[in-house]
């Protein structure tokens, strides 16, 4: 196991993943970041590693989005300008290059090790679903300031930019449709749970379908911070549990549809 990352592989064809979860700065590196701690938790994704355990094989960032952006192509994995940030200023005087390599050489290795992953699982089962699950902001304005409008902002979104719709659409119908099937049955009736309105998926996913092809399903699943406070960090733990409660409703059907879409391996 990395300090940086950590894969924890188990049985079946299900990875859930959180890259963004980290929030760790490699101590060499600290001295040089300008943002404010809570600046910077602001803009990860807190607690998303904890939804990655409704699946057996896990896959979870433990440095913050700061120190390597591991959703972003390599050459943009470093926020090196404040427009690669929001319009934050992330570094004191620009990255360093023992930093910058320090960091690529840590994007270089999740991306070797889950490369091997995912191939082990797709030489075992014949293809692969991933929940590449992320969150985001909704009341940037400030913790008094105004919500997000909702209907450009749900309150799941899931992103299938890049995956092949046509093999994998009843996959996606089904999860969605599981995911608001769950919620209700946690408490959180009415979920709003749409696809790719906000977002449509990040280099993540579009890479593990360049890599894979159709032999890869990636459901890039942000949730709408509404089970935290974004800008004090605290967490509504109940809100949180609920998530977690549906998004483990969604797993027996992904599974089934999966098998449905996957070819049976040639008799040998």
């Amino acid at each position: 196991m990395s300090d940086a990352f950590s894969i924890t592989a188990g049985p079946g064809p299900l990875v859930a993943a959180a890259v963004h979860d980290g929030h760790g700065i490699h101590p060499e590196t600290l001295p040089h970041i300008a943002l404010p701690e809570a600046e910077r938790l602001r803009e990860e994704d807190p607690f998303t590693g904890r939804l990655t355990d409704v699946a057996p094989t896990r896959v979870v960032g433990r440095r913050s989005r700061f120190e390597v952006d591991l959703n972003r192509p390599r050459e943009g994995a470093l926020y090196r300008t404040p427009d690669d940030a929001w319009g934050l200023d992330v570094w004191h005087d620009g990255v360093p290059d023992p930093v910058a390599e320090r960091s690529l050489a840590l994007y270089d290795d999740f991306y070797r090790a889950v490369e091997k992953l995912l191939a082990m699982k797709i030489e075992e089962y014949g293809s692969v679903v991933v929940y590449d699950l992320h969150s985001y902001n909704h009341r940037r304005e400030g913790p008094d300031g105004p919500r997000a409008d909702p209907e450009g902002n749900p309150e799941v979104n899931v992103g299938t930019g890049s995956l092949d719709r046509l093999r994998w659409g009843p996959l996606v119908d089904r999860f969605m449709a599981d995911l608001r099937d769950g919620a209700a049955e946690a408490g959180l009736a009415d979920l709003d749970v749409r696809e790719n309105v906000k977002f449509q998926g990040g280099h993540f996913s579009r890479w593990v379908h360049d890599t894979f092809g159709n032999a890869a399903c990636v459901l890039a699943v942000e949730f709408k911070k509404t089970f935290m406070d974004e800008w004090s960090g605290q967490v509504d733990e109940p809100h949180l549990g609920r998530l977690r409660e549906a998004l483990a409703h969604t797993v027996p059907g992904a599974l089934e549809e999966r098998k449905a879409a996957t070819p049976e391996p040639a008799a040998r």
